[in-house]
């Protein structure tokens, strides 16, 4: 079965085509980064109308790059929530309208359900069951997987999400938006014996995440390291980004390390856009290394918000014989544990 995979939940458009059995054929992604920088983050109404211009020649890119024409599809995947409800709604009524035309069935996909399976699109996959880290701008949850639609929620965070705060903590430093990876560069530089940063929530029993406290002082200590003019020197803003760093990488392993061994799993799945910062790899890597388990992730490019994502988890579903009808139907809030079994 040949899908076509539409992304458009947020600020990077992505398409692709996938094959049931070539793998992914071909996919192209155009990210709205540079437009929303002006602003801080994202505008929603900006963000829509960007897929609107963007998303009917990304389509044809990926056509051609897959040597096929629309009449070669036998499905349609377009990401139908969580995101922002614009976005959502010109990839979804595009994909549902193509589909529609071409008289194959489409399938409206979970975006974070894209994420964590986006490992399976790499030659060595993670087998079911596995505990996954979804650690993105908008969701930081550790779920329990014992195969597709069939997850249990062990824990998420109670406030910010992970990449949330990472763009937060960069705000407060005088960093660029997007900050998350401008963070992690900075932290490269960093010295990790000057500032040590809490841990929040490890000091107590459960899975649950906060990250706005980490803010707080993160922010304090931003303004305590400040001269009289307000600036931070380099090396000291360096090193506040590398605490920051280390502080939410080790409460992540941390959590991470608990749940492998609550649940008893050996396999541990990281997927979103924060699972491609490499600290967050080594880090993971060393632990499950000592607990004798294995980690996985998806290349780079499909940490973020992609199509082959929501191409592969289509697929997956249209081949189970589920599809959705005619109705557009998009949902900004979307709880993953819902979503039905294969």
């Amino acid at each position: 079965m040949r899908v076509l995979g539409i992304e458009t939940s947020c600020d990077e458009t992505g398409v692709a085509v996938y094959d049931s059995k070539q793998g992914l054929l071909s996919d192209a992604l155009y990210s709205q980064v540079k437009m929303h920088a002006e602003y801080g983050g994202v505008v929603p109404e900006l963000a829509s109308r960007d897929h609107v211009r963007k998303l009917l020649p990304l389509i044809r890119e990926v056509m051609a790059k897959a040597d096929l024409t629309l009449a070669d599809l036998d499905g349609v995947a377009y990401t139908s929530g969580p995101g922002l409800i614009g976005a959502l709604m010109v990839g979804a009524s595009t994909g549902r309208a193509l589909a529609l035309g071409l008289g194959v069935p489409a399938i409206g996909v979970h975006h974070m359900e894209g994420h964590l399976l986006a490992p399976m699109l790499e030659e060595q996959p993670p087998a079911f069951p596995f505990v996954a880290l979804l650690v993105s701008g908008g969701h930081t949850q550790l779920v329990r997987v014992d195969g597709i639609g069939r997850y249990e929620l062990l824990g998420e965070s109670l406030d910010d999400a992970a990449g949330e705060a990472f763009d937060k903590a960069a705000k407060m430093l005088g960093l660029d938006y997007p900050g998350g990876p401008l963070i992690a560069k900075l932290a490269q530089q960093g010295d990790r014996s000057r500032y040590r940063f809490p841990r929040p929530m490890t000091d107590r029993p459960g899975l649950e995440f906060s990250f706005s406290g980490l803010k707080t002082f993160t922010l304090n200590t931003a303004n305590a390291a400040r001269d009289e003019q307000g600036r931070i020197d380099p090396q000291t803003l360096a090193d506040i980004a590398c605490a920051f760093e280390d502080a939410v990488v080790d409460t992540l392993a941390i959590k991470c390390k608990r749940a492998l061994q609550q649940t008893g799993l050996k396999q541990l799945v990281i997927a979103g856009g924060v699972s491609a910062n490499r600290h967050l790899r080594e880090k993971l890597g060393a632990m499950v290394q000592k607990e004798r388990a294995e980690l996985f992730y998806a290349r780079p490019e499909f940490c973020t918000d992609n199509g082959a994502m929501i191409a592969y988890a289509g697929c997956q579903r249209l081949l189970a014989g589920q599809q959705a009808d005619l109705t557009i139907q998009c949902r900004p809030r979307w709880p993953l544990d819902t979503l039905d079994e294969i």
